[in-house]
């Protein structure tokens, strides 16, 4: 469920890749893509949503910035910057999820943080500097960097945000109903979005490539993840189910070698170690936590 998890998260990348060399223009990849979730998931979720709308209506604001931070901006994030940078870039990238996630939850106070966990942080940040700046110090001295490097980046601090977000929620929802309710609130946030690139004549074109590339982000990524992951963990536990998280830049990076004839170059190499040790370095725990 792991492997498959992963497997299917790297895809992500990959069709999103694929989708701006066929001139699907991104954000309405997003939306269309979330609003083809919202409608597969309903049949399956519409009783569940009246039977715990109490507990929904209750806790609106905070289901909301659930769906704004990772639905609304984090997928927005994803494919804009792909238009600008390669899919290995972009997938590396997300390893250090869980040292941004660290610091936010340091900063909100979610929870204590050890001095592990700061150490690992700031090497992964080293780990992520080496990549945007491909070990070249005039790139950091004239801050001439990628600006699809950038655009992740911002997404990986949104998806920080809602796992923090996630971390503070005190109730239970069933799995698939808190993923239409994030669904929802997210197309909310999206269908600006969508309207604004509509505007500026990015239109959608509808074809046989569009139909496959929702199918497979509605079924796989989308939700066939989710499911995968949650019930993964419930198994075999957070911790242990985290170290599967690298398999992502790992299968990521074998589709886009073979796919768009990307390289893996030396210092994404370095910069893999860095964020991976800074990500070990953080699991360690004190005799004082």
């Amino acid at each position: 469920m792991l492997v498959c998890a992963t497997l299917f998260w790297a895809g992500n990348f990959v069709v999103g890749k694929f989708a701006f060399l066929t001139n699907i223009p991104p954000l309405s990849l997003v939306f269309y893509r979330w609003l083809l979730v919202w409608l597969i998931l309903l049949p399956f979720t519409f009783k569940e949503i009246l039977k715990y709308k109490d507990t929904i209506l209750d806790n609106l604001p905070l289901l909301f910035f659930l769906g704004f931070t990772s639905v609304g901006l984090f997928n927005s994030f994803t494919y804009l910057s792909l238009i600008h940078t390669q899919v290995i870039n972009a997938t590396l990238f997300n390893t250090a999820i869980p040292a941004v996630i660290i610091l936010l939850c340091f900063l909100f106070n979610v929870e204590k943080t050890n001095k592990f966990q700061i150490l690992g942080l700031i090497i992964s940040v080293l780990g992520i500097l080496s990549i945007i700046t491909k070990l070249d110090i005039e790139i950091l001295l004239s801050l001439n960097f990628n600006k699809g490097d950038i655009i992740m980046i911002g997404g990986v601090i949104t998806w920080g945000v809602y796992s923090t977000l996630l971390k503070k929620k005190k109730f239970t929802l069933p799995l698939l109903t808190l993923v239409h309710i994030i669904c929802t609130f997210g197309l909310i946030c999206v269908f600006p979005q969508f309207l604004y690139e509509f505007s500026q004549g990015q239109l959608i074109k509808i074809d046989i490539n569009l139909f496959y590339i929702l199918i497979f982000l509605a079924l796989f990524p989308s939700i066939g993840s989710y499911y995968c992951w949650a019930g993964a963990v419930s198994i075999i536990g957070a911790n242990r189910a985290g170290i599967f998280l690298s398999l992502i830049p790992f299968f990521s990076t074998i589709f886009a070698i073979l796919f768009f004839n990307e390289k893996f170059q030396f210092f994404h190499l370095i910069g893999s170690i860095l964020i991976i040790s800074g990500l070990i370095l953080s699991n360690k725990k004190t005799q004082n936590t």
